[in-house]
């Protein structure tokens, strides 16, 4: 599939930007991995990984933030413009009384009491955390105590501090034979554990990853970036997503389709308010983003890999497929129609050449 989009150098000769709802690397790491698996050059600037419109975010940037997730997560916030981090591990050490479940961490002796720790700001979260436990009790610590989780709880403040959440995906593909459990299982056990002690919602303040549309804005316009650098003449009009997850790759190219449709028609507040985000946060940027680069791209086709989440049987039915488990996030409404992919195709090779076919390209 990749030598069809790269030239003879190893360069790539068609705008190509990889779409990630992983988020636990850096984009440069990101870059160079994937530059050793397809055997050309992908540099960083190629590379969308689930926090990557956080740049975006500005207004939050000087906020003092707990970061939760794994990986270089303090260097991705300050890479992302964020000035203030604190980590989980950095709370629990601040507050070694917080974390109980693990009988061997808990503290022997009572320590002395925390000074000088900064009130925290508002939440990252980046992605699944390793111990759960841990992270989803120091996080509603935070919320219920308004930043202060040293301090005795008087009242449960509403609405809490404001929180960033990055990729939604439920389930993901690895190396076992059936999915596993992402970043937004985590999500929905906060959302559970949050409400049933507060009996209140849990609130985001952005939801970004894949399907967010902002996400795949983001992506038109670094693709837009790379054709103006290749000396692309023509304008772009459409854009190809091509993903194994319904769920997320489906529905956000599908969700962004609409979008795009709406934009033509000189409609996106109408469009985005019939859009199943229909308050959202995102939304506002999205329309920010969308004054950044010019509009000419009118269609993202959705084409759907069978290599992943995704198996293909040819004895469903599309009514049956259509009738599936919802395993979006909870904020995004179930359209059954965005979860049907404009192509379903055996692998990458074949979507690859789809689009050239469609294209009329050699």
């Amino acid at each position: 599939a990749f030598q069809r989009l790269a030239d003879g150098s190893g360069r790539l000769r068609v705008p190509v930007v990889f779409l990630t709802n992983a988020g636990n690397c850096l984009r440069s790491a990101k870059a160079r991995e994937l530059s050793q698996a397809l055997g050309l050059e992908v540099s960083p600037e190629q590379v969308i990984l689930s926090h990557s419109p956080l740049q975006l975010f500005s207004q939050f940037h000087q906020r003092c933030m707990l970061v939760a997730g794994q990986g270089p997560v303090e260097e991705n916030a300050y890479n992302l413009g964020f000035k203030h981090v604190v980590t989980i591990e950095a709370l629990r050490k601040a507050y070694p009384l917080l974390d109980m479940v693990d009988l061997s961490r808990r503290p022997k002796e009572l320590p002395p009491p925390t000074t000088g720790f900064p009130t925290i700001e508002g939440v990252i979260l980046f992605g699944e955390p390793v111990r759960w436990e841990t992270s989803l009790q120091l996080i509603a610590d935070v919320l219920l105590s308004n930043g202060n989780p040293g301090a005795e709880l008087q009242d449960v403040p509403y609405p809490h501090l404001p929180i960033l959440a990055c990729n939604m995906d439920l389930l993901w593909m690895a190396e076992a034979k059936m999915p596993r459990f992402g970043h937004g299982t985590f999500l929905l056990c906060l959302e559970s554990i949050y409400k049933k002690v507060t009996g209140r919602e849990l609130k985001y303040e952005a939801l970004i990853g894949k399907p967010s549309p902002v996400t795949y804005h983001y992506a038109q316009y670094l693709i837009q970036k790379q054709a103006e650098k290749q000396g692309w003449k023509a304008p772009i009009r459409r854009l190809y997503a091509v993903g194994d997850n319904p769920m997320s790759d489906v529905y956000g190219a599908n969700l962004y389709n609409n979008y795009l449709k709406s934009a033509q028609q000189n409609q996106v507040q109408a469009g985005l308010k019939r859009s199943p985000q229909a308050a959202s946060p995102q939304a506002e940027v999205s329309l920010e983003l969308r004054n950044d680069c010019n509009n000419s791209v009118e269609s993202c086709e959705s084409i759907l890999v069978c290599t992943g989440v995704y198996r293909h049987d040819v004895n469903v039915s599309k009514k049956t497929e259509a009738c599936t488990v919802f395993h979006g996030h909870r904020d995004f409404c179930f359209d059954p129609s965005l979860v049907e992919a404009s192509y379903i195709v055996q692998d990458v090779d074949d979507a690859v050449q789809l689009a050239f076919k469609k294209e009329n390209w050699s």
